[in-house]
């Protein structure tokens, strides 16, 4: 790590202007959350493998920010000659360059890799000082990483209307009519999902994101793709071609940018007269829309910079909320996927709790009793990454398996305190009977991607433990079953998930959910539910998919976690007050609650209705996939309980 910050200091100081500090995003040129492997620049300079977080190297400081998921993973990862700055609790980036750097202190950065949003706010915040924001020449990272890898080669895929359910001409129309609405004459289009989505294509250009490394631009009358042509089939062009897109290779995109800036950007689908009029003459008639259209969040201010800022819609781009409103046919397909994806994980619980007692002479996962300390073998221990493994392998049999959603976070006692720790073959945990377990994790389905978190115990659990399962579960439970009048953000909705903790003092550092793609990105936007003042800024709708999972992490112990994936549908209510209509959630992911962790006497009557209708339905949604000896375990797992019968069930 000294060879590769001595590096980069030697670089700012021959760079013109010379620079006092360089600035690394964790992002792409798409500012993409989960990036390819040739663009984990933050990770190469700072060792930090999480997916958020930002480096600044100094002349003689290099600091990294990044949030609360990821506070005990830095401190794991980074060496001494880096400083964790706490988002949240430390000064923002800008706000300590701004107080910490010299007057007019040269900050450099890769125009590619910063969104519009954030080189602005930096440039208000340098000006104090009158410091400036420098776009790099090149990537000073890339100079110095030798062997950074090679880009992707995998070919763009065309998602079949079976699977995608509207098709790509009727998102053009409704597009097209959004621009109108809002005076503009094009979208210039950055995130890798938005392009997916909008013309019915995947990839496998990012791990565990089915996307291909793409822009696109699209005008009131032409469509454009830019892409490594050698992606592109001979069946995938002539795809494009009946649909009038004209492809383009990936590094036209920022001359194309500038041509469209001043209009002159055509599509060689256009008519005959559309080009002789747009070469004539390229006044624009004061009546037609002039502005173009981009969203500050997914744009790079590489392209930005060649527009006219007076000539520019900045705002969200209306792809993000179209693509978060799935369609019937999505809806069914993300139903079906975690029908099958609750399958493999209860298949996985069963191989595990007999794996555990086989092995390691664990009660397992219905009796409470320390375990017997049998000790296996060195060649048949099992480890959070071969038991990660298996549970791959059985979502992997299932129809539409396309490969894991996001790493699995498969975590033993206090690995599970890292909110999104990623276990490594060479450095990780053994199972341990006597403690947590917490297993995160998700696959991608050509019909839908999953998302579900449950921890267990194997062995007796703490009174502690159980109490901080059962607040997790009853917030859980109750953010599930809300009922909200249409309009409510998911700010608005936070508290519900958090209450049944901060009862005891207890929370958790990280939002409560996030929208979910149609075989797409397990991070979906533009909504979501969290503490953060960013989820007010879109309302929760019906037909939207959203998580549902709080959390609570005790450093250097344990961590516990549950999540399910719900889809946003209309409410029927005996009043309707405001005649604003309400809302509700609909549960889709289908696993078990492990009842021996929950404090039963804690829970209400309703959450105890609630959790014996569910497991009911558990039961029966994934009977058709079970062999007799999982279908045994899975009817002892939802037994249902009463109050009468709580103390011997819990004896028994």
């Amino acid at each position: 790590m000294s060879e590769i910050l001595s590096s980069l200091r030697s670089l700012m100081a021959s760079h013109s202007p010379p620079l006092d500090a360089l600035v690394v995003p964790s992002e792409d040129y798409h500012q993409s959350e989960y990036v390819s492997a040739r663009d984990k620049r933050r990770e190469f300079v700072s060792g930090f493998s999480g997916s958020a977080g930002l480096a600044l190297i100094t002349k003689k400081e290099a600091r990294l920010w990044t949030d609360g998921r990821y506070f005990l993973q830095a401190l794991q990862q980074l060496s001494d000659e880096w400083t964790l700055m706490r988002m949240g609790e430390d000064p923002l980036v800008e706000v300590w360059m701004s107080d910490n750097l010299p007057e007019e202190a040269n900050i450099g950065v890769d125009s590619w890799c910063v969104s519009v949003d954030t080189a602005n706010r930096w440039g208000k915040s340098f000006a104090k000082k009158n410091q400036k924001l420098i776009t790099t020449t090149t990537d000073l990272v890339d100079e110095v990483w030798k062997s950074r890898p090679p880009s992707e080669m995998s070919p763009v895929v065309v998602h079949p209307l079976e699977f995608a359910g509207r098709s790509v001409s009727h998102k053009f129309e409704d597009l097209r009519a959004k621009l109108k609405q809002e005076g503009a004459r094009g979208l210039v289009i950055a995130a890798l999902d938005e392009v997916a989505w909008l013309y019915n294509i995947r990839g496998t250009d990012v791990a565990y994101c089915p996307v291909v490394h793409a822009f696109a631009i699209l005008t009131t009358d032409s469509a454009f793709l830019y892409v490594d042509k050698k992606k592109v089939s001979d069946e995938a062009n002539s795809y494009f071609n009946g649909l009038g897109v004209e492809v383009r290779e990936y590094t036209d995109v920022i001359s194309d940018v500038a041509l469209l800036a001043s209009d002159r950007l055509i599509s060689s689908f256009a008519s005959k007269t559309v080009q002789h009029e747009a070469a004539k003459d390229m006044e624009i008639d004061s009546d037609q829309p002039d502005r173009l259209w981009v969203d500050p969040a997914s744009c790079c201010y590489a392209l930005y910079s060649k527009l006219d800022a007076e000539k520019v819609l900045l705002q969200p781009s209306p792809i993000s909320l179209s693509k978060a409103l799935k369609n019937p046919v999505e809806l069914e397909g993300i139903k079906n996927a975690h029908v099958r994806d609750g399958a493999a994980v209860v298949q996985y619980l069963v191989w595990l709790d007999n794996q555990m007692q086989e092995l390691y002479g664990a009660s397992g996962y219905f009796l409470e009793a320390e375990a017997s300390k049998k000790k296996p073998s060195e060649t048949s221990k099992l480890t959070e990454v071969t038991v990660s493994d298996k549970l791959e392998s059985l979502r992997a049999s299932k129809e539409h398996f396309r490969g894991l959603s996001f790493p699995t976070i498969s975590s033993v006692g206090s690995n599970a305190a890292v909110i999104h720790y990623s276990p490594e073959p060479e450095a990780c945990a053994e199972m341990d009977p006597d403690k947590i377990y917490l297993c995160d994790s998700g696959a991608q389905y050509l019909d839908g991607t999953t998302d579900i978190t449950r921890t267990v115990h194997f062995g007796k659990p703490s009174a502690h433990e159980k109490e901080c399962y059962t607040a997790v579960f009853k917030g859980h439970v109750a953010l599930g079953n809300a009922r909200f009048p249409k309009g409510t953000n998911g700010y608005t909705l936070d508290i519900l998930a958090r209450a049944p903790l901060w009862k005891y003092g207890l929370d958790y550092r990280h939002g409560t959910g996030h929208g979910v793609g149609s075989y797409l990105c397990v991070h979906e936007g533009p909504h979501q539910v969290s503490f953060r003042p960013s989820a007010r800024n879109v309302p929760l709708q019906a037909t939207m998919t959203v998580t549902d999972e709080p959390g609570y992490y005790e450093d250097g112990n344990f961590g516990i976690r549950l999540e399910n994936v719900l889809v946003v549908n209309d409410a029927e209510t005996e009043f309707n007050f405001g005649d604003k209509g309400y809302l509700q959630f609909e549960h889709i992911t289908w696993a078990p609650y492990q009842v021996k962790l929950i404090d039963l006497d804690e829970l209400t009557r309703e959450e105890i209705d609630w959790l014996n209708t569910y497991h009911s339905k558990c039961k029966d949604i994934l009977a058709p996939f079970m062999n007799q000896t999982e279908m045994e375990w899975l009817k002892k797992a939802t037994e249902p309980l009463s109050p009468p019968s709580l103390q011997s069930h819990l004896q028994h």
